[in-house]
């Protein structure tokens, strides 16, 4: 398929993000995008969101021929929300739905893409944790993994003192408590348009994909919870 009308849906951060894009001969132009930050909210906010995308890009569902999820890293209740929400709509069109790393998305807007240089892209895993990624020409070469943001300061120490890291994306607050120094990102959630190019080249070749995975990368809290008083009562 070398051209068709994407739904993107990314509930890996705080935020919410959907929208509809255009996918043609590989390239993304983005025709309604909603970016609402609220991690509280994720399930209310999801389906409405879709709707006025799908409206305001006059979009009907019966048009749209694939599905695009960020599947992750990120908590477990807002990755189940918009895992659900994508699958369903892709059930119900009978239309492929696409999994890609939420990092992956946040790394297509981070850029550059040319070959040798490199891109950070770290977002907050909460309890004192940063889940990152890091790319070279455009491909991922290290991640997702979760650690404390010292680690992540520490591994990536000599790339920073070498400028060998030219682009970052994600939360700017983590970045600079993983030793990031330089300008801030551009882009702190995925947008649609990073989402959709994730997934491009598999939706223009009419790949089969893969089951939605969601990228945990840790037990969810109250699994965690548990474990610790079950330890405790031992």
């Amino acid at each position: 398929m070398s051209q068709g009308l994407v739904l993107a849906v990314d509930t890996a951060t705080d935020s919410v993000v959907a929208g509809v894009a255009e996918l043609r001969d590989g390239e993304v132009r983005v025709l309604a995008e909603r970016v609402v930050a609220d991690h509280r909210r994720h399930a209310e906010l999801l389906t409405t969101l879709v709707a006025e995308c799908l409206a305001e890009s006059g979009t009907a569902r019966t048009e749209l021929t694939a599905v695009v999820v960020g599947c992750g890293p990120g908590p477990f209740t807002g990755l189940r929300v918009g895992m659900a929400t994508g699958a369903a709509f892709a059930d119900a069109l009978g239309i492929p739905a696409y999994g890609v790393c939420s990092l992956d998305a946040l790394a297509v807007d981070a850029g550059p893409d040319d070959a040798g240089s490199r891109a950070l892209v770290v977002t907050d895993a909460r309890r004192r944790e940063v889940y990152w990624a890091l790319y070279e020409g455009g491909r991922r070469v290290r991640g997702p993994e979760v650690t404390a943001p010292a680690v992540v300061a520490e591994e990536l120490a000599p790339d920073v003192a070498g400028g060998r890291i030219g682009a970052v994306a994600g939360s700017a607050a983590h970045l600079e408590l993983a030793g990031w120094t330089g300008d801030p990102p551009a882009t702190g959630v995925p947008t649609v348009r990073g989402v959709v190019m994730a997934a491009a080249a598999d939706i223009v070749a009419g790949a089969e994909p893969e089951p939605l995975v969601p990228l945990y990368l840790r037990r969810p809290d109250a699994v965690e919870q548990k474990a610790r008083r079950a330890g405790a009562a031992r």
